[in-house]
């Protein structure tokens, strides 16, 4: 029987690079599809993109900046809280640290530009 619980530490896990800057993505495995959970730094205004299957949530947790969804701009500072659905263009701008939690798991090949 294969447990029913997984746990992983951030910082240990190497950053990759991403729109927005750099991810910690953990819960990647090929057993688990139900969501993952990704410490990102944001170190750029991100560019602009879109999931055409994945919800995220997002939660600041230092710096401040804005959120660009569907052309509109909302001020973003710790403990704010963001869930973007499907086909939502979007992007962080400001130096920031987040959560990231893509419901189902991240999918590379489900992240679209214009």
């Amino acid at each position: 029987m294969s447990k029913r619980y997984k746990i992983s530490h951030l910082s240990d896990i190497e950053p990759t690079p991403c729109p927005c800057g750099f991810s910690r993505r953990a819960f990647m495995d090929d057993d688990n599809e139900i969501a993952s959970i990704h410490l990102v730094d944001i170190k750029k205004d991100s560019q602009t993109h879109y999931h055409k299957k994945l919800t995220e949530i997002y939660l600041v947790l230092e710096g401040e900046g804005q959120m660009e969804l569907d052309g509109e701009l909302f001020p973003l500072k710790p403990m704010t809280t963001v869930l973007i659905r499907p086909g939502c263009k979007h992007r962080a701008i400001g130096e920031m640290k987040i959560v990231n939690i893509p419901i189902p798991k991240f999918d590379p090949e489900d992240e679209w530009f214009d």
